[in-house]
């Protein structure tokens, strides 16, 4: 671990413009966390409504599958570096106007429009990363990345808990505000070329959103994330709408059996967040990250069947690292898989699915939850975790070395077997947390 973490922070002094994108993302991210639990628990005091909490929650990631869909191409086709200084800016302006809002319905708005800058903003930042440092520092980047990611969502609410506590929404609001202007000069500070090597020539919007598809689909890389990590994801809901039931009901641990769980998860995810990169760089592609995602699924597993909630809570750190760990090899994966042209829209095409996954797992968990019960709620989700490994094992087979710069990513012939399948952030952030 000292040497992964010795490797990692000599990065930020050998790469100083990926340092400046670091140091962006972390205060950036730090403030998002801080304003998460502010208009949360802004909404429901003034309605008193898990509904609104709901569409609250729904508006934050609702755009990211809009562009996915629609406005992919536009994260090559523009200026990296001015998508990501005008997300910041726009989201500057929309928390400066956050404590001016008078109603729920206008607060749920400006968080769908918080949410549509970010989804530029995210897949901007991976897709730009790749050219900041060198190849065989990519993994370890994204190591370093996600860890410090992982931190501000575990900070950012707990920070912004005291915040609520002493001065109400609106200071978390203002911090988050300048926390963005904050990173918008940061991010001026990296040179346009360092971010894209050329903005994307367009053949047509239709065209150029197909291409994204297509790279998406053709690449053995790309397509191991896209289709693992969503099946993934329909466990991850699982495993995050059933929390609060394990523990309150199936373990009587009350609130602080929840707070342990969610503790205990976010300690492993860390760790194996800050060691992924090591891992990456060390092992085959396949046995990483399958291996990774079979750690999901017996993490949770054994935490469904543990008699008590302290068992639960150190399966849940085994849950936990995996899933660290899968966090840092999905980015990497995609960075590897897409050339530079290509890699903004492959990013949001991938985002786009995951995150349907995620809503669609999540409706469904609910009505299981309260048909079945959460143990056996997450049981199923560990089985969907050792599907979702599986097809990891086989799709990420002989995905060795990246390609060559700029070159058409690896068309290798593959057959997909169809299969049935019955944990912020986060997402490919997370994800992509």
């Amino acid at each position: 671990m000292a040497a992964a973490a010795v490797s990692q922070l000599s990065l930020l002094r050998r790469a100083p413009q990926f340092t400046y994108l670091f140091l962006a993302t972390l205060g950036s991210g730090l403030g998002t966390g801080i304003a998460v639990i502010a208009l949360t628990v802004d909404v429901f005091d003034r309605t008193g409504s898990g509904k609104w909490v709901a569409a609250l929650l729904i508006a934050d990631f609702l755009p990211m599958l809009l562009i996915g869909l629609l406005l992919g191409p536009l994260v090559d086709r523009l200026s990296r570096r001015r998508l990501l200084v005008a997300s910041d800016l726009a989201r500057f302006l929309i928390f400066c106007a956050l404590p001016f809002a008078n109603s729920p319905a206008l607060i749920v708005a400006l968080a769908g429009a918080t949410g549509f800058a970010t989804g530029f903003f995210r897949p901007a930042v991976y897709a730009g990363m790749p050219n900041l440092v060198d190849e065989a520092d990519l993994p370890n980047a994204n190591g370093l990345f996600q860890t410090v990611e992982n931190a501000t969502w575990m900070l950012g609410p707990l920070l912004g808990g005291v915040l609520l506590s002493v001065a109400g929404p609106d200071a978390a609001y203002v911090v988050n505000a300048v926390t963005f202007l904050v990173s918008a000069a940061l991010i001026l500070r990296i040179s346009e070329r360092s971010l894209q090597d050329a903005p994307a020539e367009s053949a047509g919007h239709w065209r150029d959103l197909a291409a994204g598809f297509g790279v998406v689909l053709r690449s053995r890389a790309l397509l191991t994330v896209l289709v693992a990590w969503t099946i993934v994801n329909v466990a991850n809901a699982g495993v995050n709408v059933a929390e609060v039931a394990l523990a309150k009901v199936s373990f009587d641990a009350g609130d602080f059996g929840l707070g342990l769980l969610m503790a205990c998860s976010g300690a492993g995810l860390m760790t194996g967040s800050f060691l992924g990169g090591t891992f990456v760089d060390r092992w085959r592609t396949s046995h990483v990250y399958g291996g990774a995602l079979a750690l999901m699924g017996v993490g949770v597993g054994l935490a469904a069947a543990a008699p008590s909630v302290w068992l639960a809570a150190a399966c849940v750190v085994v849950s936990g690292f995996g899933n660290g760990v899968a966090s840092v090899c999905n980015p990497v994966l995609v960075q590897r898989g897409a050339p530079d042209r290509l890699r903004g829209r492959a990013f949001t095409v991938i985002m786009s699915v995951n995150f349907a996954a995620l809503a669609i797992g999540m409706v469904a968990a609910g009505a299981l939850t309260d048909a079945i019960g959460a143990r056996a709620v997450w049981a199923v989700a560990a089985a969907v975790y050792a599907v979702a490994a599986g097809i990891a094992i086989v799709l990420a087979r002989g995905i060795v070395a990246p390609p060559a710069a700029e070159t058409e990513p690896d068309v290798a012939p593959l057959t997909v077997v169809a299969a049935g399948a019955p944990q912020a952030v986060q997402s490919v952030e997370q994800a992509a947390n």
